[in-house]
């Protein structure tokens, strides 16, 4: 049946084409795809920002694999992008491996955690905002736009739910030391 849940399952699964092609800029063009890049970061966020409010408009609430993943979709868009920053050049190769092993390290230890995954990928989306601005400030400024417009609009849940259940998740898992 194609309803609004399969509309935000199609977009969900979309949001992984957008990550292969954010790698495949980066080997082909490098930091000259910089422009194309945003643009499609811009949508893989916008389609972020929407699929799970579409989902929950479902005349057939259900729950599906690609619903269920949407998590792991926002992790491949952050590992797509860090690929992108370092074979662009806009990261140290070192430093992205580093980086990539220390996560598995942590979420090998912690498990696949829904809290630690978007802890994993922050860093990433801020370094490529940085790079963002340093290099095409005018595209740059509107990932800015984009992150403040959507904490703006979904301010009550970020600072209320978010947040919170944030430090208390990785809080308890600290100190369980939790597997």
């Amino acid at each position: 049946m194609f309803d609004a849940k399969t509309v935000a399952d199609i977009i969900t699964a979309a949001r992984g084409c957008l990550g292969l092609a954010i790698i495949w800029l980066g080997f082909t063009q490098g930091e000259a795809a910089l422009p194309a890049v945003i643009i499609l970061m811009l949508l893989d966020w916008t389609g972020d920002f929407i699929d799970g409010g579409i989902a929950r408009r479902s005349r057939h609430p259900r729950r599906t694999r690609i619903g269920d993943s949407d998590i792991f979709v926002d992790s491949f868009m952050s590992v797509c992008l860090g690929i992108y920053l370092v074979s662009a050049g806009l990261a140290g190769l070192s430093l992205g491996l580093c980086y990539l092993l220390g996560w598995m390290l942590i979420l090998w230890r912690f498990g696949l955690e829904k809290n630690l995954l978007m802890l994993a990928q922050a860093p990433i989306y801020l370094w490529f905002i940085i790079v963002a601005l340093q290099l095409n400030s005018e595209m740059g400024r509107w990932l800015v736009v984009w992150v403040l417009a959507a904490l703006a609009i979904n301010w009550r849940r970020f600072s209320r739910d978010t947040v919170p259940t944030f430090i208390r998740v990785v809080g308890s898992m600290l100190r369980k030391g939790h597997r």
